[in-house]
C-alpha cells in the first residue's frame, strides 16, 4: 500500500481550525514568533512566575525592613581649567584642547579620590580617635577601645589614620556632571552629621591641598627663572659683542629690515638691494626691447602706418580725389585739364604718403636700438652685482650665525622675564581654580534603602527568575500543547484538532451540530477526504501511542460524522484486550470481532444496530487468549473485504501501539490509519517510538489527530471560548 499524502485545506465557517488546515508561516518573523512562544509559556506557567514574584517581593520587602538606614551627604565644587605653565612655549603645544581638558578633569577626579586627601580629611575631623565613628565603620576589635576612649592596645595613630582613610574612599562617590565644570562629592554614612563634616571637609581639603601645590610649584619655578634669566643676560652681551666684531672686520653694512615675511634676521644688504632693483629694471628693459622690436617687425605690413594720423588722412584724401578722377572719367578723355590737376594731386599725395612712411620705419628702429642698448647695459651692471652679492652671502654666513645666536637668546630672555612677572603676581595673589558652589545640607531623609526602589527591583528579579524557571520546566516538559508543533516535531501531518470539553457527553454534544466539539469531528472527516485520491479512505484504523488518549472517542465520533453524511459505515472494536465501543450503546460484548476471527462466519449475526441511521457496530467479543494470532492470520483480511462489500467506509477502533503487536498489525491491512495523540499529556519520545512502530509495519498514515487540545495554553491566537464539555470517557475510552 502506497503511503498517502495529505493536503491542507480550508472552509468557510471553520476558522478556529485554520492552524490545523494551513501551513506555518516560514515568512513569520522570528522575533515575532519567540515573542508568541514566550506569552504562551507564561500563560501555561503563570502560577510558577506569580509565586517567584511573590516570593522576591516578600523577601525584598523584609530585606528592606532590616537594612541600616544611610544618610547621602553632597556638596557641589566647580573646577577651572589651570592657567598655562610656566615652561609652556609657544607653538610647541601638543593635542588638541578637548584632548587636554579631558586629561586635566581626569587627572582631578583621581586627586579627589587619592588615598593622601582621605587620611588629610581623617586627620583635620580626628576621625582617628572618634570611638563612634570606628564603632560604626567596623574599624578594629574592641580591643582597641575602653569605654568611649582609645585603648593602649590599638594600632598607631598612623595605621588608624590609614583605616579610616580607606573607609572614607570607600563610601564617597564623585559624579562629574556632564558638560560643565561641575563637580558632586557624595559621602554617605549611617550618621548625617559624619556625612556632612566628610564631605565638607573634603572640599576645603582639596582646595587646601590644590593651593599649597600650586604656591610650591611658583616658588621653585621663580628660582629657577632668576638663575636661567641671569644666565641669558650673559649669554646675549656676549654674543653681541661678537657679532659686531665680526661685522667690522668683514666690511658687512646692513640696513634695518622692512619687515619681510620669511627673513632670517632683523637686516638686510645694500648689495642684496642694489640687486634687486637693478633686476627690476632689466626686466622692464626686456620688456620694452620685445615690444620694440615687434613694432618693427610689423612695420612692413604697414600696421604703424595704419595706427598713424597723418598717413590716416593723406590716404583718406587721396581716396576721395581719386573717386572725383573717376567720375571725370567716365565723361573726358585723360587729357582733360581738371582730370591732369586732380592726377597731379594724387601723385603729390602719393608721396607725402611714402615720405611719411619712411619716417615712421625709421622712428622705430630709433626706438629699437635704444631698448637693445639700455638692456644690454643693465644686464652688464646685473652680472656685477651677483657676483658682489655671491661674495658678500660667503662673508655673512657666520654673521648670520651670530645674529640668530643673538636673537635666539633674546627671545628667550623675553619669553622668561614675562613669565616670572606672571608668576610672581599668581603667587603674590594666590589665584585658585577650584571653588565651592553648594555647601552640603544635613540630610533630613535616608538614602537607603529605597522601599520603593527595593520592590521594583524585587518584581523584576521575581519575574526573571519565575519566567527562566518557567522555561526550564517547559524545556523539561515533552507534551505537545500546540498544534503548530506537531508535524515539526513527527514528521507526520495535522488532520485535526479536538478541543478539551469538560461539562457534557460526547453523545450529548453530538446532537447539536453546532457544537464546537461536532464541527471539531467534522473538520477531521473533510480533512481525511483529502488524504487518498478517491476521496475518505473506506477503512481507517485509528489508533494511539498508549491509553486514554481519545482514540476510541475519535473512532467514534468519526463514524458518526460518516454517517451522517449520508454513507453506511460500520464501527468495528479491534481492541480485544480493552474494548469499550459496546459501552456507546448500551450493548453487551458477548459477541463480536473475536467470534469471526476464531471461525464464525455468519456477520449479520455479529453487527447490530447504533441507532444512528447508516451507522452500525461490531464489538470486540470475547477476549480470545492471544489477540496478535487472529490479528494476522488471513481471516482477518477476509473480514475487512467483507465489511468493505457490505458498507461503504470501516472504521477500526485499535489498541494502543506501545507495549503490544496488535496495532501495527491492523494498521499494516487496513488503508490508512490515524493516529490520536492526547495535548500535553503524552511526551512526544514515546509517540515518535509509536510512530516509527507504525512505520516499520509499512502503514499508511493518514495523520495525527490532537485531541483535549486547550487553545489558551497554545501560541496561536484561538479566539473561541470552548464553552461545551466533554468527558472523554475515562471509563468509556480506551
Amino acid at each position: 500500500m502506497n503511503t498517502l499524502e495529505f493536503h491542507r485545506h480550508g472552509g468557510a465557517g471553520d476558522d478556529m481550525f485554520e492552524a490545523d488546515r494551513a501551513p506555518v508561516d516560514t515568512h513569520t518573523p522570528a522575533s515575532s514568533s519567540i515573542v508568541a512562544d514566550v506569552l504562551t509559556v507564561a500563560r501555561r506557567r503563570k502560577w510558577i512566575i506569580l509565586g517567584a514574584t511573590a516570593l522576591c517581593l516578600v523577601l525584598g520587602l523584609i530585606v528592606t525592613l532590616l537594612m541600616t538606614p544611610k544618610y547621602t551627604a553632597q556638596t557641589t565644587i566647580e573646577i577651572q581649567r589651570e592657567t598655562q605653565s610656566f615652561a609652556d612655549v609657544e607653538g610647541a603645544k601638543s593635542g588638541a584642547a578637548g584632548a587636554m581638558d579631558q586629561e586635566f578633569y581626569q587627572t582631578q577626579y583621581g586627586l579627589l579620590q587619592s588615598k593622601a586627601l582621605a587620611e588629610r580629611v581623617a586627620t583635620d575631623l580626628r576621625l582617628y580617635e572618634n570611638v563612634a565613628f570606628l564603632r560604626m565603620a567596623k574599624i578594629g576589635g574592641e580591643d582597641w577601645f575602653t569605654g568611649n576612649t582609645i585603648s593602649r592596645a590599638a594600632p598607631p595613630r598612623e595605621q588608624r589614620i590609614s583605616a579610616v582613610g580607606g573607609v572614607l574612599l570607600q563610601r564617597l562617590e564623585v559624579v562629574p556632571e556632564r558638560n560643565s565644570r561641575l563637580v558632586v562629592l557624595k559621602y554617605t554614612s549611617p550618621d548625617p552629621a559624619i556625612a556632612k563634616k566628610v564631605v565638607d571637609m573634603w572640599a576645603a581639603d582639596f582646595i587646601q591641598v590644590t593651593l599649597e601645590r600650586r604656591y610650591g610649584a611658583t616658588a621653585y619655578a621663580r628660582q629657577f627663572l632668576e638663575q636661567r634669566l641671569a644666565q641669558l643676560r650673559n649669554r646675549i652681551d656676549e654674543s653681541e659683542r661678537r657679532l659686531v666684531d665680526y661685522a667690522r672686520r668683514q666690511g658687512i653694512v646692513n640696513l634695518p629690515s622692512s619687515g619681510a615675511v620669511g627673513a632670517s634676521t632683523g637686516e638686510r644688504s645694500l648689495a642684496a638691494d642694489d640687486l634687486s632693483s637693478l633686476n627690476t629694471e632689466l626686466a622692464s628693459a626686456t620688456a620694452d626691447r620685445i615690444r620694440a622690436a615687434s613694432r618693427l617687425a610689423g612695420s612692413g605690413t604697414s600696421n604703424e602706418s595704419l595706427q598713424n594720423g597723418v598717413i590716416s588722412a593723406l590716404r583718406q584724401r587721396r581716396a576721395e580725389l581719386a573717386a572725383d578722377y573717376a567720375r571725370l572719367m567716365a565723361q573726358f578723355e585723360p587729357e582733360y585739364p581738371p582730370a591732369v590737376a586732380l592726377n597731379r594731386q594724387i601723385r603729390q599725395i602719393d608721396a607725402s604718403i611714402g615720405r611719411e612712411e619712411a619716417r615712421v620705419s625709421g622712428a622705430l628702429n630709433e626706438n629699437y636700438a635704444a631698448a637693445v642698448a639700455r638692456e644690454n647695459a643693465l644686464r652688464d651692471r646685473v652680472n656685477q652685482l651677483k657676483s658682489g652679492v655671491l661674495d658678500f652671502r660667503q662673508r655673512s654666513i657666520q654673521y648670520n650665525i651670530l645674529q640668530r645666536d643673538v636673537d635666539t637668546s633674546r627671545q628667550l630672555y623675553d619669553a622668561l622675564l614675562q613669565r616670572f612677572k606672571e608668576i610672581g603676581v599668581a603667587g603674590g595673589v594666590g589665584v585658585n581654580n577650584i571653588a565651592v558652589v553648594d555647601q552640603a545640607e544635613l540630610p533630613g531623609a535616608p538614602s537607603s534603602p529605597k522601599l520603593l526602589i527595593n520592590m521594583v527591583a524585587a518584581l523584576f528579579l521575581g519575574l526573571a527568575l519565575g519566567t527562566a524557571a518557567a522555561l526550564l520546566i517547559e524545556q523539561l516538559d515533552q507534551g505537545v500543547v500546540d498544534p503548530g508543533e506537531v508535524e515539526n516535531s513527527f514528521g507526520t501531518p495535522l488532520v485535526g484538532t479536538i478541543p478539551v470539553t469538560e461539562d457534557v457527553s460526547v453523545a450529548s454534544a453530538f446532537t447539536d451540530r453546532k457544537s464546537v466539539l461536532y464541527e471539531a469531528y467534522l473538520s477531521l472527516q473533510t480533512n481525511l477526504a483529502f488524504t487518498t485520491t478517491h476521496g475518505l479512505p473506506r477503512s481507517i484504523g485509528v489508533t494511539s501511542s498508549r491509553a486514554s488518549e481519545g482514540k476510541s472517542t475519535t473512532s467514534y465520533a468519526l463514524a458518526f460524522t460518516i454517517a451522517r453524511a449520508g454513507h453506511r459505515v460500520i464501527l468495528v472494536d479491534a481492541d480485544m484486550r480493552s474494548p469499550s465501543v459496546h459501552n456507546w450503546f448500551g450493548a453487551d460484548n458477548k459477541v463480536g470481532v473475536s467470534n469471526y476471527l476464531t471461525g464464525t462466519d455468519d456477520l449479520g449475526a455479529l453487527v447490530r444496530d447504533s441507532g444512528t441511521e447508516n451507522m452500525f457496530f461490531m464489538a470486540a467479543g470475547p477476549q480470545p487468549p492471544s489477540a496478535p494470532e487472529l490479528l494476522s492470520g488471513e481471516r482477518m483480511d477476509h473480514f475487512l473485504d467483507a465489511l468493505l462489500a457490505e458498507y461503504d467506509h470501516v472504521i477500526v477502533d485499535s489498541p494502543p501501539v506501545m507495549g503490544l503487536a496488535d496495532a501495527p498489525l491492523i494498521a499494516s491491512r487496513v488503508e490508512g490509519t490515524l493516529f490520536v495523540l492526547e495535548s500535553k499529556r503524552t511526551q512526544r519520545d514515546i509517540a515518535r517510538v509509536a510512530l516509527n512502530r507504525l512505520r516499520s509495519a509499512h502503514a499508511a498514515l493518514l495523520g495525527i489527530v490532537l485531541t483535549k487540545f486547550d487553545a489558551r495554553q497554545a501560541s496561536y491566537g484561538y479566539g473561541y471560548g470552548y464553552g461545551y464539555g466533554y468527558d472523554y470517557g475515562q471509563k468509556n475510552d480506551a
